[in-house]
């Protein structure tokens, strides 16, 4: 059995490329769609496990998703190395490629660095929204200790062990009880401006 399992889907015009990349898929057990020009509505990740599109003729339109975020991986297929069209196969995300014209090796390898390297940038963008959350927390924190600081006419360290006590009273994080200050701060303003 297989280490890849799915569906792969072909975006590229009735050629020898797509022949010879079906009949790689056959011998590792997958099945394929092939597409062109459009990709059909509803592609998601449900459907198909990759993708395969054509660097040489494609264009951003073709995908109903922004450049880069392609709910799978991708394999661009490449005919011209051309700097632009590498470098359009790139802002689209190609999580691998394989060099045209295809011979009889090469998906199954191609495949596996496609997964590898999809997962690699999806653990990578939700550490980075993680860290955005974290930093808004951060920034949410400061302006409620600052708050509490006014209106309470505290110092920082005072201010901060308020913010904890009422955080614990309430038995929520203290992150939580910082942006609910904040946001009681906001609506108090904006209520007293209207």
């Amino acid at each position: 059995m297989s280490d890849i399992e799915g569906r792969a889907l072909i975006l590229h015009r009735p050629h020898a490329t797509t022949e010879a990349i079906l009949r790689q898929l056959t011998q590792i057990g997958l099945s394929a769609d092939c597409v062109w020009p459009d990709l059909p509505a509803a592609v998601s990740a449900t459907h198909y496990g990759f993708m395969f599109f054509d660097a040489d003729m494609g264009h951003d339109q073709q995908f109903p998703w922004p450049a880069g975020a392609g709910p799978m991986p991708t394999i661009a297929l490449i005919g011209s190395e051309a700097p632009g069209r590498v470098s359009w196969a790139i802002r689209q995300g190609a999580d691998a490629h394989l060099l045209k014209p295809i011979g009889a090796g090469g998906v199954f390898s191609a495949l596996l660095i496609a997964r590898e390297t999809f997962a690699r940038r999806q653990a990578l963008r939700a550490e980075v929204e993680g860290l955005r959350h974290r930093l808004g927390l951060r920034e949410a924190l400061a302006e409620a200790t600052a708050l509490l600081m006014v209106a309470e006419s505290l110092d920082a360290a005072e201010a901060y062990k308020l913010l904890r006590r009422r955080a614990m009273d309430a038995r929520i994080p203290v992150e939580d009880m910082a942006a609910r200050l904040v946001a009681q701060s906001f609506e108090a303003r904006h209520h007293g401006r209207a």
